[in-house]
């Protein structure tokens, strides 16, 4: 699933919140571990609302299918403070095409968000990635129209996101 272009004219990394680099570096883990273990990774978001963490699966026919699931849900959590949708893809890099764990997120009110990924390689059957997550570039923000999560009363936020999360979720805090 690659059917997106996220932009990177800059090689400088910016300042990325902190919660927001944490959902992110989570996701990505949580994909390398799926992988590693022989799964699939479906196209997932991860959203930080108070003191849970809420993952939700965005299956689709098309990539463009699975990134409008995952827009829709994001675009409606009034109360999160952070999100990352994470995939399977590519990124064209100037030695070629390489196969990436990408997670692209962001924080309400802003115009932009990030994408950071893991590149890696099938060596037999297995992947193998680098050490270090790289920072891809500028990302669309699903959630440049909300505002502050703190600015939201709890009749305003979704119910699903008021009840403690599933048990096999981790908490924030393990980010």
């Amino acid at each position: 699933m690659a059917d997106r272009e996220i932009e990177n004219d800059s090689q400088e990394v910016p300042e990325i919140p902190e919660i927001l680099e944490k959902v992110l570096l989570f996701s990505l883990d949580e994909a390398k571990e799926k992988m590693s273990q022989g799964a699939e990774v479906i196209p997932f978001t991860a959203l930080v609302v108070k003191d849970n963490l809420f993952i939700e699966s965005h299956p689709g026919e098309t990539a463009e299918e699975c990134f409008n699931f995952a827009e829709h849900t994001v675009k409606g959590a009034r109360g999160a403070d952070a999100y990352a949708l994470c995939y399977d893809g590519y990124i064209d890099t100037d030695d070629g095409q390489k196969d990436a764990l990408i997670a692209e997120g962001g924080v309400p009110g802003e115009d932009e968000g990030f994408a950071v990924g893991f590149l890696y390689a099938i060596e037999g059957e297995e992947p193998v990635f680098e050490d270090e997550p790289v920072f891809i570039g500028a990302a669309p923000n699903f959630m440049g129209s909300l505002k502050d999560a703190s600015e939201y009363g709890d009749d305003e936020i979704d119910e699903k996101y008021l009840e403690d999360a599933p048990e096999d979720e981790p908490e924030p805090e393990a980010l």
